[in-house]
């Protein structure tokens, strides 16, 4: 049955392939660890009025005081008039995600039923900075939301690992991201109701470890934050995260804040990371440089940053940075196997630490016996640009900064070299544990013991 509002020029599924659509999201997100322990909703209501908002406000602004698209919505306009059958899977992908919201759904009008739809919330969101509010779904991170059904589609799939979308995909969260860089993204920084300062925030964002009482002297409205970013990779108290075992190069330390998500012991050069068990391929996640083969055998350790954490990384070791880039990749593709993910990827990060865009800084360490070490941030969903501050020959002190993410969904990943790990210090996460409940790291604190000389 077609939904009440889908469009009529939209490609339409038979009914066969829309019981299946349904049937296979249903099932999966049924049986996620999240929902099997309460942690969300056993139903997509939440998830559904948020879109129908959204989608209403898009429109409400196009109609009423912007009717021309920001150049990077423009150029994945041109793009797709261009490719026509890139543009039918990016429109079958908005009309399968349709039938899924109407499926759960029925009384709130999902107005996002054509490509035109799309470009407008595209466009909405990337000319405003998101609003603290805490009891809706996907009111931090609107691109997630805006996503979420379509990204678990068969269409959805096919269209978020093509290289050509994902590039003008770039553009626009780019575009965002300078947005977000800049004084009028402040919009948000304040203690009012949907202010990222108010009490509410500064609870749940642990504000009393980030602020200062000289910052609220300082600047009584925005605490001297200067944008909606600077505020998101916040400089941290320095007292709040001390540095273990300095002066002992055999501790090793957290690179960031966060929850750890695996640890993977003797990685493979080349590896099957599109299985349900995500395997890590050091060629894939080392974007196949000289360096790769001095890695095989070795260690991964990676841990998840979720929107309240610290958003600035740093060294695990001392040693010198001998090579550092950002490598461009996927930003909304996950793994089909994984199932529905009502947090749009953050499940899938093996897979993503293989595909997505993410930075690698190579640490040459002061101890030959510990050797190369990689620290590799993850962009997941959203914005999530990685700045490194550190340069090639540079030498680094264990706790000192490497870089941050921007605005979005984060991983990272540390890798060693074969047989330099004793032991770790931190509880592997059980099997079924949700991303955002594995033990937490903190930043500059040990999670690892070298074997040394």
């Amino acid at each position: 049955m077609k939904p009440a509002n889908a469009a009529r020029s939209a490609p339409l599924l038979d009914s066969n392939q829309i019981e299946q659509i349904v049937n296979v999201f249903e099932q999966k997100y049924f049986n996620t660890f999240a929902v099997q322990t309460k942690q969300v909703p056993t139903d997509l209501e939440g998830v559904a009025s948020w879109l129908t908002r959204l989608s209403k406000q898009s429109q409400k602004y196009w109609k009423g005081k912007h009717q021309q698209f920001e150049p990077s919505v423009q150029s994945m306009q041109r793009m797709l008039d261009q490719h026509p059958a890139l543009r039918y899977e990016v429109e079958k992908m908005i009309v399968e995600g349709l039938y899924v919201h109407e499926h759960y759904a029925q009384e709130e009008p999902y107005c996002i039923e054509t490509l035109n739809d799309l470009l407008i919330a595209l466009n909405y969101i990337i000319t405003r900075a998101p609003e603290f509010q805490p009891q809706i779904n996907h009111s931090a991170f609107p691109m997630s939301g805006l996503f979420v059904y379509m990204m678990y589609t068969p269409s959805g799939r096919r269209v978020f690992v093509n290289e050509l979308f994902n590039e003008h995909l770039r553009k626009i969260l780019n575009a965002w991201c300078r947005y977000l860089d800049s004084k009028d993204s402040l919009s948000v920084i304040n203690a009012g109701p949907t202010g990222w300062l108010n009490p509410m925030s500064w609870k749940q964002n642990s504000l009393d470890q980030f602020v200062t009482e000289k910052m609220i002297a300082t600047d009584p409205k925005h605490w001297t934050f200067t944008s909606f970013n600077d505020f998101f990779h916040r400089q941290i108290i320095s007292i709040c995260r001390p540095i273990d075992g300095i002066g002992n190069d055999r501790v090793i330390v957290s690179a960031n804040d966060g929850t750890l998500y695996r640890i993977a012991r003797n990685v493979q050069r080349e590896d099957q990371f599109y299985l349900k068990n995500q395997n890590y391929s050091l060629v894939n996640m080392l974007d196949d440089s000289p360096y790769v083969d001095q890695f095989v055998g070795g260690d991964v350790v990676q841990s998840f940053l979720s929107g309240h954490d610290y958003h600035r990384w740093r060294s695990p070791i001392s040693g010198k940075v001998v090579d550092q880039r950002v490598i461009p990749g996927f930003m909304f593709s996950e793994l089909a196997s994984e199932g529905f993910d009502d947090s749009a990827g953050t499940k899938s990060q093996a897979y993503e630490a293989n595909v997505n865009t993410r930075g690698l800084v190579f640490i040459q360490s002061d101890d030959p016996s510990i050797g190369l070490v990689c620290v590799m941030p993850i962009g997941i969903t959203e914005v999530s640009s990685v700045g490194i501050n550190v340069k090639d020959g540079q030498h680094v002190e264990k706790g000192q900064e490497l870089g941050w993410f921007s605005y979005g969904g984060s991983s990272l990943c540390l890798i060693f070299q074969s047989g330099v790990i004793s032991q770790f210090t931190v509880p592997e996460p059980l099997e079924g544990t949700d991303y955002e409940n594995g033990p937490f790291i903190r930043v500059n604190a040990q999670i690892a013991i070298a074997k040394g000389s």
